[in-house]
């Protein structure tokens, strides 16, 4: 018997347990930094230094950070369902929870690419240097997509919720698009739950299940739901 699919976008809120910090959290700030300082093409050009500087002390957040009880939570899920996980994050807790299906929607903290080729990306684990170059002669940046910048995977997670069975939003404000997007796509008959400490502005149905808990607490809440489907 095919399992049924449960697709999962999940943002800042679950790896904030985790002892990573978010924007959201700090006023559009993150670590006294402004998101348009940071986190676009326009700083990039400014100040490559500052944005090369921020993200390999981002990667040093990522490499000391452990996943918690909502990374693991979502892995337990694929026992009884096919699990898609659409993570508007950039480290990598996902993966070493063992989840084994992920849609990076906003890049990887633990690969950079060419500023010139967006198709030219490496492994990296230490730091990037102004005068990394890539093999084409180009300037190593981030493998992240900034504000401003297009998000190409996006058509990869929207078809994902056309034959999805469930939709869970873990953790995300719902505030960033393209990703927030992924809620409207979702048909109106498919049971939709959004877990967050603090549950973000959405329009209310029968079939839109609201967890206000934070993500560890509030994926134990939800297995406990999702065992209502199984035995049906």
């Amino acid at each position: 018997m095919n399992k049924q699919h449960i697709v999962v976008l999940t943002g800042a809120g679950i790896s904030a347990e985790s002892g990573l910090k978010t924007f959201r959290d700090s006023d559009g700030l993150w670590n006294g930094y402004d998101v348009y300082d940071v986190a676009t093409p326009g700083a990039w050009k400014r100040n490559p230094q500052l944005v090369t500087d921020f993200y390999n002390a981002r990667r040093k957040d990522v490499t000391a950070a452990k996943p918690n009880a909502a990374h693991f939570g979502l892995v337990a899920l694929e026992k009884d369902f096919d699990v898609t996980i659409i993570t508007q994050n950039i480290d990598d807790l996902h993966e070493r929870a063992g989840s084994s299906n992920i849609i990076h929607l906003h890049g990887e903290i633990f690969k950079m690419r060419s500023e010139a080729d967006e198709q030219l990306i490496y492994e990296i684990r230490g730091d990037i240097k102004i005068g990394d170059r890539a093999e084409d002669g180009a300037q190593l940046r981030p493998y992240i997509v900034w504000f401003e910048e297009p998000v190409p995977m996006i058509e990869i997670a929207v078809k994902k919720m056309t034959d999805c069975d469930f939709f869970v939003v873990v953790g995300t404000s719902l505030q960033v698009y393209p990703a927030a997007s992924l809620l409207h796509y979702a048909p109106p008959y498919l049971p939709k739950f959004i877990i967050d400490k603090k549950i973000p502005d959405v329009k209310k149905s029968d079939k839109l299940t609201l967890i206000e808990l934070p993500a560890t607490e509030g994926v134990k809440e939800l297995k406990k739901i999702l065992k209502g489907y199984i035995s049906k």
